[in-house]
């Protein structure tokens, strides 16, 4: 039970870190700002899931799949509250 208790807080804390990510990294290029840290931030937020699970499926195998859904499960959430957010102000 621990152990899907800790991949469910990895794989929550490793979406909404992405999702934050996600919505600095459009900011940034919608805005027009294309630059070395853009990139960076891009990049790392593509890179951040794989060593998330990774470091899942090799530390804690048996957490990997809550992991995953905690992961998702965040994503889908924060995306939804920040669309409804954005219909609200219209």
């Amino acid at each position: 039970m621990l152990i899907i208790c800790l991949g469910l807080v990895i794989g929550a804390a490793s979406g909404s870190a992405q999702f934050w990510m996600l919505s600095k990294f459009t900011g940034m290029i919608t805005g027009g700002k294309i630059d070395s840290s853009a990139a960076l931030l891009g990049v790392s937020q593509f890179l951040l899931p794989l060593v998330v699970l990774l470091g899942c499926a090799f530390l804690l195998s048996g957490s990997l799949i809550w992991a995953g859904a905690g992961m998702a499960s965040v994503l889908i959430v924060l995306a939804v509250i920040r669309f409804i957010k954005a219909a609200l102000r219209r």
